[in-house]
């Protein structure tokens, strides 16, 4: 069961800045990232089970056969956007809901779809109980994202599509970034695109990762 008790003890802060440091020193260097981390138990996001582990740097396993992204994978994603107050981000793939927790640390709205319907309601409720007033979830196909509410001036997507999705980028601000891994076959390829004038693209293909991969639809 997920840990709704919402305890945080002082052992869990204690392997939360060790975990900080971890990631730090893996070459996270944007000190709001890093204060986001220590703000947001991620032993609340797990089955009790994983209580001993939590605070690994490592993906763990939740329902619907999804995983909780690896620490460093999430302070990554979350620089790479490099996040500014006021800004409307759209995440793919709410899973856990610990990414959201993160970009919800800062001055933004964060607009989060889950495919999974069972996590979809778990999660939602848990951010709820939370207290994240400014994350909003939604149950549906990932590869829609949310046109009535675009245009976005971040987007984040935490699976992985084989290609680009168009229709994501049309729900891109000009200005606006998004990053998402790329499925190659072997590796999944984190990449950033910018969008410019004209509907030109920015594209920066940057480390490897490990990621589920993205499925259209919902179950």
């Amino acid at each position: 069961m997920i840990n709704h008790s919402l305890i945080d003890t002082h052992k869990h802060q204690g392997l939360r800045r060790k975990l900080v440091d971890v990631i730090h020193k893996q070459g996270i260097e944007d000190e709001e990232v890093l204060q986001a981390f220590m703000n947001v138990p991620r032993h609340q996001f797990l089955d009790s089970v994983f209580d001993n582990l939590a605070y690994e740097n490592q993906a763990l396993p939740i329902d619907e056969n999804q995983t909780i992204s690896q620490p460093y994978t999430v302070a990554y994603q979350t620089e790479k956007l490099q996040l500014e107050d006021g800004d409307r981000i759209l995440e793919i793939g709410t899973g856990s809901g610990y990414q959201a927790a993160i970009l919800a640390q800062y001055d933004v709205e964060v607009f989060t779809i889950e495919r999974h319907k069972k996590l979809y309601e778990k999660t939602s409720q848990l951010l709820h109980k939370m207290a994240l007033t400014n994350i909003y979830c939604y149950y549906g196909d990932g590869f829609k994202g949310l046109p009535d509410l675009a245009p976005f001036d971040k987007i984040i997507i935490t699976a992985s599509p084989k290609k680009i999705p168009e229709n994501l980028i049309q729900q891109l601000k000009v200005g606006g970034r998004m990053i998402l891994p790329i499925d190659k076959g072997q590796i999944h390829k984190m990449t950033l695109i910018i969008k410019k004038q004209n509907d030109e693209l920015q594209i920066e293909e940057l480390d490897d990762f490990k990621f589920v991969p993205m499925l259209k639809g919902a179950v």
